[in-house]
């Protein structure tokens, strides 16, 4: 111990020095240190904000999928209920500009719609975005214009053709008309269509199917009614 106490005793001016080296020392690694808090703090303020720009265009679209699929619901509330095109024919005429239009923006939307939605860049986003938009747009303008004008177009023979049409069409579902009834009302029903309104392929398919199943209930109605008729009574 003796020989250090000697070298310090010797040496006591260089504490002055190496207090100056050991302070700017210390002051670097608390510099260094806090530069790689900083750093991790921006790191982790980046993955999160990431995380946030993520959730948000995942909920977006959501959002743009279940606009697009409500406004689907809304146009097919017309094009699988043949009365109700009867009495807004514009929803289905061609010749109509706003139906057009409708139509086109609903295949454009359609087209746009992702599949995987992890799968749709952001410039896709944009225009998806603006097809559902514009699909929404043209539909109400197309469905107002639809209520206003209903039958107008037509003469007043034509609208009385239309107007028996409404009614063979409704008889044609309906559960308290015999098969016959049905089958004649809806062969009826289209030949006052005819020429009148271009009914949609799937309207066509949806009726038919209602006419199909009312003529099979009331068949086996039918039938039950026969089998029971036809059991013997007990002694």
């Amino acid at each position: 111990m003796e020989p250090l106490f000697d070298f310090l005793g010797s040496y006591w001016w260089l504490v002055f020095p190496l207090s100056g080296v050991f302070a700017a020392w210390g002051s670097s690694w608390s510099r260094a240190s806090e530069r790689r808090h900083q750093r991790k703090l921006e790191l982790y303020g980046l993955k999160h904000q990431g995380l946030a720009v993520e959730h948000a265009r995942s909920g977006e679209i959501q959002r743009l999928l279940s606009a697009h699929d409500d406004v689907n619901r809304r146009w097919l509330a017309y094009e699988l209920d043949a009365a109700k095109l009867i009495d807004y024919p514009m929803m289905t005429d061609v010749r109509e500009p706003l139906t057009v239009a409708f139509l086109r923006a609903k295949r454009e939307a359609d087209a746009l719609r992702p599949i995987d939605e992890d799968e749709l860049p952001r410039d896709r986003l944009t225009e998806y975005r603006n097809a559902v938009n514009n699909f929404d747009v043209a539909f109400r303008v197309a469905e107002s214009e639809a209520h206003r004008l209903k039958d107008t177009a037509f003469s007043g023979p034509e609208r009385q053709r239309l107007t028996t049409a409404r009614k063979l069409v409704t008889v044609a579902v309906d559960e308290a008309a015999t098969p016959a009834e049905r089958q004649t009302a809806y062969k009826r029903a289209r030949r006052e269509l005819d020429g009148l309104i271009v009914l949609p392929d799937a309207t066509i398919a949806s009726l038919e199917e209602k006419v199909a199943r009312m003529l099979g209930a009331g068949s086996s109605t039918a039938q039950s009614r026969a089998s029971s008729r036809a059991t013997p009574a007990g002694p």
